[in-house]
This record gives C-alpha cells, structure tokens and sequence, in this order.
C-alpha cells in the first residue's frame, strides 16, 4: 500500500467546498451555471479559483438552469471537459436538457446537492430532485458525506469519460446536511488526480473539422428505438465494470474502499435498513448500539442509483428476515421509489424477506436516532412472525398523529 502517501493534506471542508476542488483539480474547461440554493458554492467557488489564476478555463453564467445545461452541451459537444451544479427547481428546469446531454452521449459531470421541489417552497434537502432524473439516461453516484462528495467526482469523471461509456454523470450529496457541514477531507496531490483521471480525449466533438459529426440529428420510429436501446446498454453492460475499475484504483491510491453497495454490519445481519445520503451514518451508529444489545441489525446504503446494481443489492439483501427501505421523497400515490425498486431486485432472487417502506424527512426533517429505533423495532415485529406486522408503508417523524398507508 506504498501508493497511499499520494495523500496530499488533510483539509476542513463541507461537500460544495470538495466539490469544487475536485472540479478544480480535473482541470474542467468550462463551467457554465445559474447558482441555485444549497449548490450555489460549488460554482461560486469555483469561479474564485478561476478569477485568482489558479486554473485556466472558462465559467459562463448563464439566464437560467436549463440555460446552464445547454451551455454545457454546447461545450461538450464541441469537446470540451465540462461541469456544473444545480438543485431542486433548478434540476427541474435541467430535466429536458438533461436527457439531451446523454442520449449526444456527452460526459458532462452534474453535481445535485439534492433538495426538495415545492410548492411549498423549501430550500432544506431531500432527495426529490434526485428521484425526478433517474431515469434521465445518466449515471447516478451517491454520497454520504463530503469525503465521498470529493473521490465520488473523481471517479464520475473518469468513468464518464471513458470511450466505452461517453455518457453524463450526477454526483449527489444532501443539501445542507453534506453541503454545509464541514468535515475532515483526506485530499489528493494535483499530479495524482491528474493521473487517476486521466487526459480528456473527446470524442466525436464538432471541432475536429477532419471528422465532421452530427449531434442533436431527428430520429422517428425508423431508428429512435435503436439508439434509445445502445444507451441502456451502455448504461447497463459498460457503466458498472469502469465504476468498479475506478474503485479499485482510489483503493490502492488512498485506501478507501467504495462499493455499489455498502454494506454495514451485514455479515450476520437478520433485519436491515436500505437508505442513501447522510441517513447511512445515522443508520449505522443506531445499528451499533443494537449490536450492542444482541439485536442482528445492518445498514445497505446504495452508492450507485443509475445504473441499478440489481445483482448485488439482491445479494446483500435476500438472506434477510424482514428490511425496511426509507424514501426521502414524497411517493405522491405509490410506494417510495428505493422500495419499488429494491424489492424489484429481490423478486427473482428466492427470498422470503418481510419488506416495508418508510417516507421521512421531506424538506429536511431531521431523521433521528429515535426514529431509525422505531424502524428497527418494527422490523424485529415482522422478522419474528416472517409475515407483514406493521403498515406497509409509514410517514415517520411527522409531527401530529403517525400515518400509514397500504
């Protein structure tokens, strides 16, 4: 493990603060924006690094977020490295855009610093941007915290990238809860970014006048479907094994180990909790003291949304006597979209596990340890009689009297 003193410094930062040195550090030529709350310091930041000379490159603010996005394809396409970062009403005003950018197949990074869509209006964060675009054609890495928030836009970059992918990517991290909050940032060297990321090679871009291309062509029913079909492929079949080549590289560059799946406590695990961004860590210190107690609870948290890593959430889960999968998002008439799509993965896999659904913190309610208790008391209900004892789905931390649904 010689490689791991690449380390460069130990630095104080909040997500939008490693965000923006990551941003800085891959070297991006174009960074085109309409600063949104909780997001608005990573541009903001970023354009000071470019203002006092620390980087070369070009920020263009633009009328709007879906404005942004379309400067950002305009330089992609024309092959440059490009970035930005938006939030909730902004995102929304990207949505249209944003499936432009993939299907031009163009390696735009796009940092969510996910909040909520009104009305009401809230600035605080949940994850309702966030499940608005998963289907958008991009690829989708989670954070839990502003350490992830750094090597999770690395990695971004250098799988985007990659000619076998050529696709956009979302690194998402919790507003406030990650955005604001300032922890210790294990750092990289420029010179070690530089080379886990890679030289940028466009491809396909309109300024290489020896190999004219078309972008944004008009397909019908003649050949829309094909090209719809080597997108989800790419997503599918090309996406993962680069993610996980990324992986492996940070590892023995840092020592930090990531996967698509992480999971806690899990090796004998009989009850599980299934959650993204900043509920993992408050998850997992419940778990603990559970553990404590003689009470086999883990923690899955999803690191990889798009593309779905089917087989090993599948793996981590399906031995399990009865899991619960929080939604920080409104479901507006369903179940959540974490359970829909979790319990989609298992149904093949011969499980007999007890699964339920819980909806919290929406416009940034606090999930507290009280409440990820409750869950876990509910779960160990539904383990011990191996049938469905509690609401199938739950609101939790309302205030006033508790709802369920289902």
């Amino acid at each position: 493990m010689a490689e791991i003193f690449e380390l460069k410094d130990i630095e104080v930062w909040d997500g939008n603060m490693a965000a923006s040195h990551a941003l800085r550090q891959a070297q991006v030529d174009v960074v085109a924006a309409y600063p949104i709350t909780p997001s608005t310091p990573i541009v903001e930041n970023y354009s000071k690094f470019l203002a006092n000379g620390y980087i070369d490159g070009e920020y263009v603010m633009t009328e709007s977020e879906h404005g942004a996005m379309s400067c950002c394809i305009g330089a992609s396409a024309a092959g440059g490295r490009v970035a930005t970062a938006t939030s909730s009403q902004g995102y929304a005003l990207m949505v249209e855009t944003l499936y432009n950018a993939s299907g031009m197949r163009l390696p735009i990074i796009l940092n969510v610093v996910n909040r909520a869509l009104a009305a009401p209006l809230n600035v605080n964060g949940d994850h309702s941007d966030m499940y608005l675009g998963r289907d958008s054609g991009w690829i989708q890495i989670d954070c839990f915290n502003p350490q992830e928030v750094y090597d999770m836009n690395l990695v971004a970059f250098r799988v985007a990238e990659d000619h076998d992918v050529r696709l956009p990517a979302m690194v998402h991290q919790d507003g406030f809860m990650t955005s604001h909050t300032a922890q210790r940032v294990k750092t990289l060297s420029d010179d070690a970014v530089d080379n886990f990321v890679g030289e940028f090679n466009p491809m396909n871009d309109m300024l290489d006048l020896d190999h004219p291309v078309t972008h944004g062509a008009q397909t019908e029913e003649d050949w829309h479907y094909e090209h719809k079909m080597r997108q989800h492929h790419a997503l599918m079949s090309n996406v993962l094994p680069k993610i996980q080549d990324a992986f492996d590289d940070l590892k023995v560059l840092t020592g930090r180990e990531y996967n698509f799946v992480e999971k806690y406590n899990m090796d004998d695990a009989e009850v599980a909790i299934v959650c993204m961004g900043t509920s993992v860590e408050t998850a997992l210190e419940v778990s603990n003291e559970l553990r404590a107690e003689g009470v086999k609870a883990g923690v899955v948290g999803i690191r990889v949304i798009r593309p779905f890593p089917v087989e090993q959430i599948a793996a981590a889960l399906k031995n399990m006597k009865a899991i619960a999968m929080l939604d920080r998002s409104s479901p507006n008439g369903a179940m959540g979209m974490l359970f829909n799509e979790v319990t989609a993965a298992l149904f093949n896999s011969g499980t007999k596990t007890v699964a339920n659904n819980y909806i919290y913190g929406l416009g940034g309610r606090d999930l507290t340890k009280v409440n990820i208790h409750t869950v876990y008391r509910d779960l160990d209900k539904n383990a011990q009689s191996g049938q469905l004892m509690t609401p199938l789905q739950q609101f939790i931390g309302l205030r006033g009297p508790k709802l369920s649904f289902f």
